[in-house]
């Protein structure tokens, strides 16, 4: 299942995919993001993540250009309580090569500290290896 969200200009800004074999919703976010877009996009993965039954989220900004700090207080106040109650456990964000892209995922990452597992990551495969190893765990507590 892939879903495609485009802006006013018809251009793609986000992709959301559900992996049916990691279990984890997969979000790769495109070009320069707004507010309006960040709030799109992040009820548009919270309903993917409901909707599955995910409590994984790989949040890929490594195409995003420039900051999207804007919408942190949003992400905090409004989207996380909502993550929270869908099932999110763990949010693994790529960030973006662009340093003020990196401060605005660090700035969410210090302000949501605490309300569920997030991790930065400079590489896919970290992020990855991160919610497979948190998958294992599970497993394992379960037993």
């Amino acid at each position: 299942m892939k879903r495609e969200l485009k802006n006013a200009a018809g251009r793609i800004f986000l992709t959301i995919t559900y992996e049916p074999a990691t279990g984890w919703v997969y979000n790769n976010w495109l070009g320069s993001q707004c507010l309006a877009s960040v709030q799109q996009g992040a009820d548009a993965s919270l309903e993917v993540v409901a909707d599955n039954e995910s409590s994984q989220l790989l949040n890929d900004n490594r195409l995003v250009a420039g900051p999207w700090s804007q919408a942190t207080e949003w992400l905090v106040t409004h989207w996380v309580p909502r993550a929270l109650t869908a099932g999110l456990t763990h949010f693994a964000h790529i960030t973006s090569p662009e340093p003020l892209a990196r401060l605005s995922a660090e700035n969410l990452h210090h302000r949501i500290r605490g309300a569920f597992q997030m991790q930065i990551f400079n590489k896919k495969i970290q992020a990855e290896e991160w919610l497979q190893q948190a998958q294992a765990e599970l497993i394992v507590a379960k037993r």
